[in-house]
């Protein structure tokens, strides 16, 4: 009797366990169909406003604006963007677009109102020009312009809010394959790739390749984290460390670009660096860790305020400073002209500080992101030149004439390359001859022949005359 019970007992439990597993096995096959349904949707959702970009131009060849060998080898790149208004406002990296004369976008089908196809092969999408607003080089990144309007697009993120290990998708066009999604996780959250630098990125293990740059990041609630920019191989693949700029910066870049054709960013006029343990013990620092000023530039604010090369900044705005970039990206958002409050240690000796706050200037870097060699190089001066329009006006400064062209980059491809002329500089007359616009430039210095040619020209504020000898 006890056998039978007994062998009865296990045979229902041989039975309710094989029941338990079929019913977990089910149980997870629901939840993976879920997880796949979830992404199937978040990617159907995401994917029309993913865009291609195609860049055509030419990049200085090897040797920069300073090659002997000329400027002009044609280039064509590829890479991604996504939109960010239904006005057709995009974002894409500089690099993607960098050295480009012609920028054309490819919409996705459902971007392009296309009718629906019964195909497993979708059609392309529409192909529509596209014109740089502004580019920003420290961040790697660039607005675009399309004329198109009711198109789809996504909303940026709190990338403050990412978190080690959370899921996301990296879309865009990977070696030209348009309309790809990779799937993974968030590595790290505020990956610093060079010691100081401003820039901090969100690093991924999902595929990033060559022709993603400029696509985004997303979570797995359908908004812009990240723009993915660059990979770590040794290969040239992915091999699982990507790195996408932080949501929370690229709409900071975005607005400015959108708002003034460039970035603006705040200073003090110093060179703020991370103490380190060699720091500290090199230079006989009480703290290990922290903010120390490497230089602090002649008659800038922090100098008329007082501070000193070798001060340990301990607050800005009552703010503890912990390192170098964060000293740096806390003043990036302060209009020009407030006042900071700052508190150095000199010594044994507590400072606290009121230092006003003024835009840097930054536009050498941005008035090459400007021109092409094909339309803006003037040979026989050696130049490259873009003329004088409000957009300048507002990276330059109060200009004595509203008209002129600026000196953007120089080239030793011309006649007079030894001469003084530099980035910034601005072109009113030659030889007496008023110059408003490139062609006029031109038309005036190629009529020049063997002598002294006399340029009237503004820098930084300054009118001066520079004379230069034809050969």
């Amino acid at each position: 009797m006890d056998f039978r019970f007994g062998r009865t007992t296990s045979v229902l439990l041989a039975l309710l366990l094989c029941t338990f597993e079929i019913a977990m096995s089910q149980s997870s096959a629901l939840e993976i169909e879920k997880l796949s349904s979830a992404s199937r949707s978040l990617v159907e959702r995401t994917a029309p406003a993913i865009v291609g970009i195609v860049a055509t131009g030419y990049t200085p060849a090897e040797g920069g604006f300073w090659s002997e060998e000329g400027l002009l080898t044609r280039q064509r790149s590829g890479g991604s963007g996504v939109i960010l208004s239904p006005d057709g406002y995009i974002i894409t990296n500089a690099h993607v677009i960098e050295g480009s004369h012609r920028i054309q976008v490819m919409l996705s089908s459902a971007a392009s109102d296309m009718s629906q196809s019964r195909s497993i092969i979708k059609p392309r999408g529409r192909v529509v020009g596209a014109q740089v607003v502004g580019v920003d080089l420290e961040t790697d990144l660039a607005v675009l312009k399309v004329e198109e309007t009711n198109l789809p697009y996504l909303r940026l993120g709190n990338s403050d809010e990412v978190k080690q290990g959370q899921i996301v998708f990296a879309f865009g066009s990977p070696m030209g394959l348009d309309n790809s999604v990779t799937m993974g996780v968030v590595s790290a959250i505020a990956r610093q790739l060079r010691p100081e630098s401003p820039m901090i990125y969100i690093q991924t293990d999902a595929s990033i390749n060559p022709g993603n740059s400029g696509g985004p990041l997303v979570s797995s609630n359908g908004e812009i984290i990240g723009i993915n920019t660059s990979i770590l191989s040794q290969s040239g693949g992915a091999e699982g460390i990507g790195f996408a700029a932080p949501s929370n910066i690229v709409g900071t870049i975005y607005t400015q670009i959108k708002e003034h054709g460039y970035v603006r960013r705040g200073e003090i006029g110093v060179n703020a660096q991370t103490i380190t343990p060699v720091l500290a013990a090199g230079l006989n620092l009480a703290r290990q860790s922290g903010v120390i000023l490497a230089d602090v530039y002649p008659d800038s604010p922090a100098h008329v305020a007082g501070l000193e090369i070798g001060d340990v900044i301990l607050s800005l705005d009552d703010k503890p400073m912990e390192n170098g970039r964060q000293f740096l990206v806390n003043l990036y958002g302060k209009a020009e002209g407030a006042m900071v409050s700052v508190v150095a240690l000199r010594g044994r000796d507590t400072l606290k500080l009121q230092v006003e706050v003024i835009e840097r200037q930054a536009y050498q870097e941005m008035l090459t992101t400007m021109v092409t060699p094909d339309r803006n190089l003037i040979p026989p001066l050696g130049i490259l030149a873009i003329e004088l329009n409000p957009q300048l006006q507002n990276m330059l400064g109060e200009t004595r004439y509203p008209k002129g062209v600026v000196v953007a980059a120089r080239s030793r491809s011309g006649q007079m390359w030894e001469q003084t002329l530099q980035p910034g500089d601005i072109i009113y007359s030659v030889n007496g001859n008023k110059v408003e616009s490139l062609e006029q430039l031109r038309s005036i210095v190629s009529n020049i022949k063997l002598g002294a040619v006399v340029l009237h020209v503004e820098r930084r504020g300054e009118l001066l005359f520079i004379p230069v000898e034809t050969n």
